[in-house]
């Protein structure tokens, strides 16, 4: 009954679509993604349509598009499973439970198929090839089945989160698309800017928060609909609750915006929400887009960071949940704006992030948290790793490696952040504070709505007289001594 009710509502979306597609924009980013949906409450399902540019700046002639559907991770017969088994009590929270992505058709191309390791690829054969400057548009209309769950995507316990839940192209690094499966480890998302429009319908009394500025929001009778843009991001994401109340401030050209279901301080969370992104901007450059909201959820793990918008678990208080703010708020500079490889690089954002959260602490001793205690704590956990994971079991301490290299989740943590929080501060200590944080500008400067590689940020060392080189190959292949 379910797939009836969807190919029916799918269907009466299409005529919009097909109108809205002979629209021919150019946007800034050379991809944009146009999405028209609408979410039931009843079903527990997103009915969805997307308007998909694509213009060819490389210079690989394009015949085919392959697209990741992440919201399949989520089927019950899967080989990678979205959360790992230290998580899964906290993730399904009213027993198993399960969801999907069905595509039901892609209008513009010669063809298509869902494939890939996992049925997590989108790949669609073009009418014609696509030379450089060559530009191509696709409809893609598809249904996101929600499984009851905490985590990105799905109804969770306090709102409804749907992160990475349409069909999102897959990177490429000049040697083709590159496809990942959803690892439970890390964050298996890399994605290139582009631009995005929503237009969500839902019911009324929903209260969002996404990833974009608002543009139009008006009733519907019993529902309403919301219409949201956003330019040069990686991704575009968003939660919604009835429950959702909001405190907000303008900082700037910035509204900040903190979204809470069960939280007897939302100042205080706003309050450090405006000072991390004063410091942040002020430390390393300024935060390149209109809005940002912090919105607490059901979330297995602590948060989750999209561009201009950040999952915070409602089970975390105090100096957790402050933490917590201040860590996501910090990879919307470290993510969100300078992109990376987080699938065989994931030290190169977390581990940033988590030492620019220790930097503003440093600058904020009223919260009594602290650089110097951040830093003693990540490097006896890195020690205490060295003992058991390399004298045991003789790991090799590489914190340079794809994600389903990392033993564990506990390995993850401690290579990915910890270890990585020990790199910037041996790094920081070496050159001085001038260097160190010149280096850090220059790298978001230069790096700001790219995907870079590690080569950027040693680069960014070396453009203000710092040979880095060794530092960094020390840690990262596993030979520092701790």
């Amino acid at each position: 009954m379910k797939k009836w009710i969807a190919f029916l509502l799918v269907l009466s979306c299409l005529p919009f679509v097909l109108i809205f597609a002979s629209c021919d924009e150019q946007n800034d980013a050379g991809v944009s993604y146009e999405i028209t949906a609408e979410y039931s409450k009843e079903s527990e399902a997103l009915f969805a349509v997307q308007k998909f540019t694509y213009e060819n700046r490389t210079d690989t002639v394009k015949d085919n598009l392959r697209f990741h559907l992440f919201p399949n991770a989520y089927r019950e017969e899967v080989t990678y499973k979205p959360i790992s088994p230290a998580y899964r009590q906290l993730a399904y929270y009213d027993g198993d439970s399960h969801g999907e992505m069905s595509i039901t058709s892609v209008l513009g191309g010669r063809g298509w198929q869902v494939c890939g390791e996992d049925s997590n690829i989108l790949s669609v054969d073009l009418e014609n090839p696509l030379e450089r400057g060559d530009s191509v548009v696709l409809d893609i209309s598809f249904v996101v089945w929600l499984a009851k769950v905490n985590h990105r995507t799905g109804v969770s316990d306090k709102a409804v989160n749907l992160g990475n839940f349409f069909p999102i192209l897959c990177p490429d690094f000049g040697q083709g698309f590159e496809e990942n499966v959803y690892y439970a480890t890390g964050d298996p998302f890399v994605s290139e800017c582009a631009d995005f429009s929503l237009a969500l319908t839902l019911p009324k009394n929903y209260v969002v928060a996404a990833t974009g500025v608002l543009q139009e929001e008006r009733s519907l009778e019993g529902k309403k609909k919301c219409v949201y843009k956003a330019q040069k991001v990686r991704d575009f994401a968003l939660t919604f609750s009835p429950d959702y109340e909001v405190v907000e401030e303008k900082i700037g050209k910035t509204w900040v915006r903190y979204y809470y279901v069960d939280d007897a301080k939302p100042q205080e969370k706003l309050t450090v929400i405006k000072e991390a992104m004063t410091y942040f901007s002020g430390a390393f450059g300024e935060y390149p887009y209109e809005t940002y909201a912090v919105a607490q959820t059901g979330f297995c793990m602590g948060g989750m960071e999209y561009p201009a918008l950040t999952f915070v678990s409602a089970t975390l208080s105090g100096k957790d949940a402050l933490h917590a703010i201040v860590h996501e708020t910090a990879h919307q500079w470290w993510y969100a704006a300078v992109g990376s490889d987080q699938i065989d690089e994931a030290w190169q954002d977390e581990g940033l992030t988590e030492y620019s959260t220790a930097l503003f602490f440093e600058a904020h001793p009223r919260y009594d948290i602290g650089l110097q205690g951040l830093v003693a704590q990540s490097l006896n956990a890195c020690r205490a790793y060295e003992e058991v994971y390399g004298g045991v079991l003789g790991a090799d301490g590489v914190m340079s490696k794809r994600l389903d290299a990392f033993e564990s989740d506990y390995a993850y943590r401690v290579l990915a952040y910890d270890k990585g929080v020990v790199l910037f501060d041996n790094l920081r200590r070496s050159v001085g504070d001038k260097k160190f944080f010149a280096a850090l500008r220059k790298y978001y400067a230069t790096g700001k709505y790219n995907l870079v590689t590690v080569g950027a940020i040693k680069g960014a060392f070396e453009k203000v007289g710092v040979d880095a080189n060794g530092l960094f190959d020390c840690f990262l292949q596993g030979k520092a001594l701790l």
